[in-house]
């Protein structure tokens, strides 16, 4: 064999090796297209953080959570978003997947700002909207305030109305709801607009024995997987988190994304990233200990509904 053809098929070796290194650094990541993880992937993608760590970061946008869920299920993407309710769930059933925390920002309960509503229990015979059905979490855990600390199930109390998230918004800036209890987004375009506070998320953890924050979702991913590619998914990890600080000490960046929050004014802005802020968990924070006390809660007043047969959160639901 000549020297020529030994060097090319040396040559067909390295492009092929090349070719397979460039495919396991890629991570196939599944999200909706108009949740708020679009604006961290946007800053990952704008300042190649991907690139710097080391991963090639292919975006799937999907329609909504089961969509993500069964993408995830399928084999068809590496990670998606989505809660911890899910992942014990599923891993209950005997299936392996794992979060890691990737927002502690929760909603409240707002009312226009000329309401004579002042305290959660001046909601009586009102008519209130709420975001996510009966069984939403954060519905559920501000039952459980209520049950725990003013002695009544608010839920016995108001005309709760189950809607989407942007008609409630629009129904209770009309005055057609006189309260909504909406997702932290929606609820920082409340704030944005002049309306007022009675009590949010965070403030009532505490008072059921939570702590002082509560992640209510995350990536999640194949515990497999994770051991089977440990570096690709610390690359997305540290760009993960490199964006995030980007996000928290920038100013101009949140200029730079304002077209994509849907943002119309300085206000509403201002109140989407000041809400994202208070919500970036702590890395060095364990917080299964407040997820286990929480689904417990959701497990008493959910019920099989929301948590399965399950009353405990599964073990491993949060990835180590």
């Amino acid at each position: 064999m000549s020297r020529l053809p030994i060097r090319l098929f040396l040559t067909f070796l390295i492009l092929i090796s090349l070719i397979q290194t460039a495919k396991s650094e890629s991570i196939r990541l599944a999200i909706l297209k108009y949740g708020t993880v679009n604006w961290e992937i946007n800053v990952i993608k704008h300042h190649n953080l991907d690139k710097k760590y080391g991963v090639d970061l292919n975006i799937t946008y999907l329609t909504n959570k089961i969509a993500a869920s069964i993408a995830l299920m399928s084999g068809d993407v590496d990670i998606i978003v989505t809660d911890w309710v899910w992942v014990s769930r599923q891993r209950e059933e005997g299936e392996d997947f794992t979060l890691v925390p990737y927002s502690t920002a929760a909603g409240a309960l707002m009312v226009p700002i000329d309401s004579d509503i002042n305290y959660l229990e001046d909601l009586k015979n009102h008519k209130i909207g709420i975001a996510g059905g009966s069984i939403d979490k954060s519905w559920i855990l501000m039952r459980a305030y209520s049950m725990k600390v003013l002695n009544f199930d608010i839920s016995k109390n108001v005309d709760a109305a189950y809607a989407a998230p942007p008609l409630i918004n629009a129904m209770v800036t009309r005055k057609e709801l006189d309260g909504a209890l909406n997702y932290w987004n929606y609820t920082a375009r409340l704030k944005a607009l002049g309306l007022k506070k009675i009590i949010s998320i965070s403030e009532i953890l505490p008072q059921l024995g939570i702590g002082e924050a509560l992640p209510l979702i995350g990536y999640v991913f194949s515990e497999k997987w994770a051991k089977e590619n440990p570096l690709r998914l610390k690359g997305f990890l540290d760009a993960s988190n490199e964006a995030r600080q980007i996000l928290k000490n920038s100013d101009e960046e949140w200029e730079r994304i304002k077209k994509i929050t849907g943002s119309k004014n300085l206000e509403t802005l201002v109140a989407l990233r000041d809400g994202f802020r208070a919500g970036i968990p702590d890395t060095n924070t364990d917080y299964t200990l407040s997820i286990a006390k929480a689904f417990k809660i959701l497990a008493d007043i959910g019920g099989q509904e929301l948590v399965g047969d399950s009353k405990e959160l599964s073990n491993g639901v949060i990835w180590r």
